[in-house]
């Protein structure tokens, strides 16, 4: 199975909430770095408890929105939403042996524009 098909197994198995199911994807000693936060996800066991614990309105939805591969490379742009909180994360995922060791994840959050650069740019949302 190519990294890109695991990764997407990886989503697909997040939108069924089922955190340990979804955890089958990452590999015993994966690590989730959180870095606008600076934490670190260390394990699986770990990854399984912060999403089974995160507070959350209603079940999760995930949805890619886009996908890029280059051999174990695999980049994700993925919309996240429990049907009152909405957000979406940049993840870069290392593959190795069909299991996801590593991911380095962002999350981008809207913000107003500065003034400042209204004559060069077009405001889109």
């Amino acid at each position: 199975m190519s990294p890109k098909q695991v990764v997407r197994n990886f989503w697909q198995a997040m939108n069924s909430n089922d955190f340990s199911k979804a955890s089958e994807w990452l590999s015993h000693d994966f690590e989730g770095h959180w870095p606008q936060s600076g934490e670190l996800i260390d394990g699986r066991e770990n990854f399984i408890a912060i999403n089974t614990h995160y507070p959350a309105h209603g079940k999760w939805q995930f949805v890619i929105n886009s996908i890029v591969a280059e051999c174990n490379d695999v980049v994700t742009d993925v919309s996240i939403t429990d049907g009152v909180q909405s957000a979406r994360a940049i993840t870069f995922h290392l593959v190795e042996a069909g299991k996801i060791v590593k991911q380095k994840e962002y999350w981008p959050d809207d913000y107003p524009a500065p003034k400042w650069r209204a004559e060069w740019v077009q405001q889109i949302g």
